[in-house]
């Protein structure tokens, strides 16, 4: 097939790692792809002019910034500005991905030519969503990819359209640890983000509350961006900014317990690579959680409750060895059913039945795990 992914300005998010990855993927299984995305959008010139006349300078005019798609070998046209995309800036294509909310109209808007329309549905309420305009994309004429059952429950709540589910995974060469027993020290760790949806107050209202009574509690963390003030890390956090893709494995690794406390979440990626590196997860039912940690040796809470949270943290640090072992060892195996080979053959199945409905069944429905 030629597939192109029509994208944002892209960066190192999840998200756009999600895009590399599949486009990648179905590169490597013969199809022709390409990506096409916009530059960052540039403030207004009077913006601009206002911020000098003020004493603050020329702003500094955006370019381009790392992302997932330099590591991948998949054509990357960067279009000559942002605005949206138009038939002038795609190929014909068997198929055309819509990958965000705001390329959701713009692909809507593209010839026929251009290949049978996708909208690849991977987030609701990420930085920048105005919810409203978000669940109106629903109603284009597009089929819905999207990557855990809560996002396909939401999209039925609004809207009577055909979903497919494809369940994003975890590239288990990158990610995975061989079996141990319970740190000597209790740790747990987070991946910080600022933005409230994220819940790190909710993680850090549990670590001080676990505290009070596991005074030797270690606490590890990383993220993209660096701390912000209003959403301060726990107190002797150790934080590591923006790590490579090749050394998250040993944080996820050194901790007993993997927190993740998200209001809203498309799927929740690090909870499958924390598993994969044998590490139980505590987490709230946003994302893919309430699929992955019932069965995947993880603890799943109530939407805002740092307490049972705390209380979590403090059973597992209570656990035997071999009880941690048992946890840790069915974590892995839930991760090792969700690898990214069997989420792009799911894709790559999705996308050939969109194309051509009668050669391939598409999947409309709720499903516990990839091919």
């Amino acid at each position: 097939m030629r597939i192109t992914f029509v994208l944002p300005v892209v960066n190192l998010s999840g998200g756009i790692r999600a895009v590399a990855i599949f486009a990648d993927g179905l590169r490597r299984r013969g199809h022709e792809v390409l990506a096409v995305s916009t530059p960052p959008r540039q403030p207004p010139l009077r913006s601009m002019v206002r911020s000098f006349l003020r004493g603050n300078g020329w702003p500094r005019v955006a370019v381009g910034q790392p992302s997932h798609l330099d590591k991948v070998d998949v054509e990357h046209r960067v279009i000559d500005r942002w605005r949206p995309v138009t038939d002038d800036d795609v190929p014909d294509a068997d198929v055309v991905v819509a990958t965000w909310w705001e390329t959701a109209p713009w692909v809507a808007a593209l010839s026929p030519r251009k290949g049978s329309k996708v909208y690849l549905m991977q987030d609701y309420g990420a930085a920048g969503q105005p919810l409203e305009e978000v669940s109106r994309t629903w109603s284009l004429p597009m089929h819905i990819i999207t990557v855990s059952g809560w996002l396909m429950d939401l999209i039925h709540q609004y809207r009577d359209v055909p979903v497919s589910l494809v369940p994003v995974g975890v590239d288990l060469q990158e990610f995975f640890a061989p079996e141990r027993g319970k740190q000597a020290r209790p740790t747990v760790g987070f991946v910080y983000c600022s933005i409230p949806q994220k819940g790190c107050d909710i993680v850090a209202a549990a670590i001080a509350s676990a505290r009070k009574r596991m005074r030797e509690l270690r606490v590890l963390s990383f993220g993209s961006e660096t701390p912000k003030p209003f959403m301060p890390l726990p107190p002797g956090t150790e934080f590591r900014f923006q790590v490579p893709d090749n050394a998250l494995r040993g944080i996820y690794e050194s901790c007993d317990a993997w927190l993740f406390g998200s209001r809203r979440e498309g799927f929740g990626l690090p909870i499958l690579e924390a598993m994969a590196c044998h590490t139980p997860v505590i987490g709230t039912p946003a994302g893919a959680a309430p699929e992955l940690l019932p069965d995947g040796g993880g603890i799943l809470l109530k939407h805002e409750d740092s307490e049972g949270m705390a209380q979590a943290i403090e059973h597992v640090a209570a656990l035997t060895d071999t009880e941690w072992r048992q946890r840790s060892n069915a974590a892995c195996a839930m991760a090792a059913r969700h690898s990214w080979d069997a989420a792009i053959l799911k894709f790559e199945s999705a996308l050939a039945g969109i194309v051509n409905p009668s050669s391939t069944v598409v999947d409309v429905g709720r499903v516990q795990s990839a091919i």
